[in-house]
């Protein structure tokens, strides 16, 4: 690990590509289809483990200057702009950002519901043992759009208008975006007015939650472009890739106009979510939990694998992580590959009460695989490249065994609605805790891990709570009042979520109660083949 070398970038398919943070965050994805990944892995350093008293904005400077080139003076105001929590233009409702909160203990025989498969990586060590094991919540919803997406969001608008001017870039940007719920509306609120970019979002048409899709239907029209797709995620975000590869053989479709993302695929996304993985083991050393030295394991919800990717990169660069737990709902296809070391898309897609997991194809994915391939860059990407290149032709890869034992550190659960609603039920009335569905699959996880380990080790675990349950209502009123989901009327999310409140006396969050007289702004919903021309002329009616 390196602490003073500039960290480069290169391609996950071409070790021939290497260009600084701004190239690699202005460009969003490198042209030959592959994710910008970093040449080296920095090591965090001593102060952000050990320094107290530091604010999230002192730990995400400490944390992510190592990954740029850019002196303090350039990257540390954006940094204390991002993460504000006062004043008018606050991005954060508390002072915390990320607040790790326990909530009880893992013990055997604890249960949600009927467990589901969990699985380790080939020669994994089990993840938890003992007789209990300390659980906390790491609450990531309390931004602008209330899910965890707005951590690192508030931030990249900046980093990348930051990153064009240093390109000498000045035409005008387009961010394309497809989302599973959370990243468009998030993107929208983060990057949204700032000077000569503009951004497109695209979701699946009947995929989200209605107070997901209202949250990005209202957005103004300015400067942005908001359109449903007829098909699932995976149809979304494979057709805003197609549409970087034909901008970038066919330079007319876009003439003029730069293309960038704001999915994790772009690295300017997945760097501040390192951070908050080093927040939770400063809350757990200084609160006791803890000593210098421990470890503590993570369980996250996992669609896209860029969150689950961010605790690897903080393990890398040498905090403490035991294990990271992957957590799939009944699209479960990460796990199938910590199983057995198989990818494969070739399976029926589930639309579940967890939206923003219903996908076939992780991109994050990729980023694992190179660096599981070792120290030879050229190798890497070789190697990367041609897995990548089977998926996209034949619809799966497998990895060989000496690549699965170096991620070995990876293990994965699943769990279908049924045990989530279990799980949502079982955290609020044990715990008084209220979980979104998301949460509820990673609790849920967590539980059956426990309850299939014969290690005695013990160490605290750390769930990722990626979204605030009043974005969705219906699985949590099904949860609590003992109703079957389809109970509740389609559409009716916002009476829903008063509902909610009522019953658990908790107060519904200021961006989910504004959408009470939000207007529609965007009605625009296309197939896969319109949607090139429509971007291509939003592009050209924005210069």
């Amino acid at each position: 690990m390196l602490m003073h070398m500039e960290v480069r970038y290169t391609s996950t398919r071409n070790a021939g590509v290497s260009t600084d943070i701004a190239g690699a965050i202005a460009q969003g994805m490198p042209e030959d289809g592959g994710l910008f990944v970093p040449s080296q892995i920095p090591a965090l350093r001593p102060e952000a483990r050990f320094e107290p008293n530091l604010t999230y904005a002192d730990l995400a400077w400490l944390v992510m200057s190592p990954y740029f080139n850019w002196g303090e003076a350039e990257l540390r105001p954006l940094i204390e702009k991002a993460y504000s929590t006062s004043g008018e233009h606050a991005n954060f409702s508390v002072p915390e950002i990320a607040p790790l909160i326990p909530v009880g203990m893992l013990e055997r025989g604890e249960a949600g519901g009927k467990p589901r498969g969990v699985a380790r990586a080939k020669n994994a060590a089990t993840v938890h043992g003992g007789e209990g094991v300390p659980l906390y919540l790491l609450e990531l919803f309390h931004g602008r759009t209330c899910a965890f997406k707005d951590i690192a969001l508030s931030l990249l608008g900046d980093l990348l208008r930051m990153s064009l001017d240093k390109q000498g870039i000045r035409e005008p940007m387009l961010i394309l975006t497809a989302t599973s719920g959370d990243t468009g509306s998030a993107a929208l609120a983060g990057l949204g007015g700032q000077p000569g970019i503009r951004i497109a979002v695209i979701y699946p048409s009947e995929g989200t939650s209605q107070i997901q899709r209202l949250q990005m239907i209202s957005a103004p029209r300015e400067g942005r472009f908001v359109a449903g797709l007829r098909g699932n995620f995976d149809d979304a975000q494979r057709a805003v890739k197609g549409i970087f590869k034909t901008a970038t053989a066919d330079g007319s479709m876009f003439k003029g106009v730069r293309l960038s993302s704001a999915n994790s695929i772009n690295i300017g996304r997945l760097l501040p979510q390192i951070v908050y993985y080093v927040k939770a083991w400063r809350d757990l050393r200084f609160s006791g939990v803890i000593g210098p030295d421990g470890s503590f394991d993570v369980v996250v919800p996992s669609g896209n694998f860029g969150d689950i990717l961010a605790a690897k990169y903080a393990k890398l660069m040498g905090l403490p992580i035991r294990r990271l737990v992957c957590a799939s709902n009944s699209n479960k296809i990460l796990h199938d590959f910590f199983t057995t070391g198989v990818y494969d898309r070739h399976r029926d897609f589930s639309k579940t009460l967890s939206p923003s997991m219903d996908i076939l194809v992780s991109s994050n994915l990729e980023r694992l695989i190179y660096h599981a391939q070792g120290k030879d860059a050229a190798g890497a990407a070789a190697r990367t490249a041609a897995l990548m290149h089977k998926f996209e032709t034949t619809g799966q890869f497998e990895i060989s065994s000496a690549e699965r034992a170096r991620i070995d550190d990876f293990s994965a659960g699943w769990a279908d609605d049924a045990a989530t609603i279990a799980m949502i039920r079982h955290m609020w009335q044990e715990h008084g805790t209220l979980v979104d569905p998301h949460t509820a699959v990673a609790c849920e996880v967590a539980h059956a891990c426990w309850r299939s380990s014969e290690d005695h080790t013990a160490v605290p675990v750390v769930v990722t709570a990626t979204a605030s349950p009043f974005k969705f209502p219906i699985p949590c009123l099904s949860a609590l009042q003992g109703l079957s989901p389809e109970t509740f009327k389609a559409g009716e999310d916002l009476e829903l979520a008063r509902q909610l409140s009522a019953i658990t006396g908790k107060p519904i969050p200021r961006p989910i109660a504004a959408l009470e007289h939000a207007q529609v702004l965007h009605t625009e919903v296309a197939e896969e083949a319109t949607l090139l021309p429509m971007l291509a002329d939003f592009a050209r009616s924005s210069q």
